[in-house]
């Protein structure tokens, strides 16, 4: 018996949105006569598709297999579609990027760069927090998650964590501050505008006041890097935080480095999920030297 192409299309909606519900309803059918259709094309191939955890469907093993495959072959199908409906122009290629929400705004530019003045493809861009752009890259509904974060992949969740950059992380101020004299010294006293307490940042800056027996003077924890940014610059304290998050105000001369805090880092990470098909724009973003990230 041959493959029903009606049926792989619905399953791969259904992946896509990662709900039985509302795909029924963009598609026009019942919701039982959709699950019908799963079941027949996991009998078709011998293979559950789908896991359900609650109300979501998580794709098996065997159901990322065959999202691949059709991922590839409706996607051309909507590529030919637009090539004849444009005169010949080829439709666009899509790349769907997620950021945790406190990843720095510069470094998601320079990683997209490549990519910002081509006007044959589309860029989607999401923020959130990282458990929501995981499930998100799990459906296929993302290629790939910017977070400051590794994550360890499984069998049931085969991500992979690729480690983008690292920078050290440095005391941050306004330059008409005034010099100031190197860590520990330099912060005492001072107000300090710290990353929120889940940071990695956080804990390696606490683990180095233990150290040095300081107590620092804690005046806001902020996770957004944009508002630290505007805080470090507006106000007369100090912030920790990596320079490319300020490197605009840095070389404007606005903002100062006053010195780069030693052993704590903020690392940057794609995360990607292994997919029999590699989208040959997203391994050119992957594939760029730390030194052009941060710069």
């Amino acid at each position: 018996m041959k493959l029903n192409y009606h049926h792989l299309y619905h399953f791969w909606q259904v992946a896509r949105s990662g709900h039985l519900t509302r795909t029924a309803e963009t598609l026009h059918i019942s919701q039982s006569a959709l699950s019908h259709q799963i079941r027949q094309l996991e009998e078709r191939l011998g293979q559950p598709l789908f896991v359900r955890e609650g109300r979501q469907l998580r794709l098996s093993e065997a159901g990322r297999l065959a999202f691949d495959y059709a991922d590839a072959i409706f996607r051309q199908g909507e590529e030919l579609t637009a090539l004849f409906a444009e005169g010949g122009h080829a439709h666009r290629e899509v790349i769907r990027v997620g950021a945790v929400a406190t990843l720095s705004r510069n470094f998601q530019e320079e990683f997209l760069r490549p990519l910002l003045d081509r006007e044959d493809l589309e860029l989607g861009l999401q923020s959130g927090g990282l458990d929501e752009l995981l499930r998100r890259l799990s459906a296929h509904r993302l290629d790939v998650v910017l977070a400051n974060q590794s994550v360890r992949g499984d069998d049931q969740h085969p991500w992979r964590s690729q480690r983008l950059a690292r920078q050290p992380v440095s005391i941050i101020g306004a330059t008409r501050l005034g010099p100031l004299a190197p860590f520990p010294e330099g912060v005492a006293g001072r107000g300090l505008i710290v990353p929120g307490p889940e940071s990695s940042v956080r804990h390696a800056f606490d683990r180095l006041c233990e150290v040095h027996r300081l107590s620092p003077t804690i005046i806001a924890e902020v996770d957004d890097m944009a508002l630290m940014r505007l805080l470090a610059r507006d106000t007369a304290h100090l912030a920790v935080m990596p320079p490319v998050v300020v490197r605009d105000e840095l070389r404007a001369g606005t903002l100062t480095d006053f010195g780069a805090l030693p052993g704590v880092f903020e690392e940057f990470y794609a995360i990607t999920i292994r997919r029999r098909f590699e989208s040959p724009l997203l391994k050119q973003l992957l594939e760029q030297s730390s030194e052009l990230l941060l710069q």
